[in-house]
């Protein structure tokens, strides 16, 4: 991962300058240091609270400060804007904060009542309810090629998690693809004729969609370039 900086105009930003005002920006995080920090929020929300010691809602939601201080349990390194610059920066989105420092907004202190959760993935038991944001016509997702003939016959289906992650683009999908094999498959989903016919198909951060199924009849294989 690549270092994080902060411009206290614009917030927290990757590489060499500010990408509002080209400033130079000061240093939050190094790669190394924000990689493992964002494993750890990630494991602590999606799929060990309670040994961090972290109380989730329903929806998954717990309170900033709580998660600041399981950080700082972790690692003595760790500290409140550490935090706000992994979950503002996360090129994923895996993250989801009601108020606090965002990417492209002005770092400042959290308020009482600001919470953040994990935007997918999780293996503990949270209902995430419906996320916000439209959802485009032609979605994606990638695959290792062993796992492409049971998925033309009985489509996408969660497996190990709650629910199918799928990708707003190519470029995402044969990144995530890419986990599993060297030259993944990109299956091509018509969202647009999945969400007319009531399959719901939600937004969760700022390129991953999740669905309860996608049956085989809404997919369809990307020719490779």
């Amino acid at each position: 991962m690549t270092d994080v900086l902060a411009c206290d105009d614009h917030g927290y930003f990757e590489g060499d300058a500010c990408p509002v005002c080209d400033g130079a920006g000061r240093a939050v995080l190094d790669g190394e240091r924000r990689r493992r920090l964002s494993k750890f929020l990630s494991g602590a929300l999606r799929h060990f609270p309670d040994d961090a010691g972290l109380a989730l809602d329903d929806a998954g939601w717990t309170a900033v400060g709580d998660l600041v201080a399981a950080a700082e349990r972790q690692y003595d390194w760790a500290d409140r804007e550490a935090v706000a610059a992994v979950v503002a920066t996360d090129p994923n989105g895996r993250f989801e904060r009601t108020g606090g420092s965002r990417a492209g907004g002005s770092p400042r202190v959290e308020e009482a009542d600001d919470r953040v959760r994990a935007a997918y993935g999780h293996s503990v038991d949270v209902d995430l309810e419906s996320g916000d944001g439209p959802v485009p016509d032609t979605l994606y997702h990638g695959t290792a090629p062993g796992n492409a003939d049971a998925i033309r016959e009985e489509g996408l289906r969660p497996m190990s998690r709650q629910l199918v992650h799928l990708s707003g683009t190519i470029a995402e999908a044969r990144r995530v693809g890419a986990r599993h094999a060297a030259e993944p498959v990109v299956f091509e989903v018509d969202a647009a004729r999945m969400t007319a016919e009531s399959r719901e198909i939600t937004r969760r951060g700022r390129a991953t969609y999740t669905t309860e199924r996608v049956p085989p009849e809404y997919l369809s294989v990307l020719d490779a370039e």
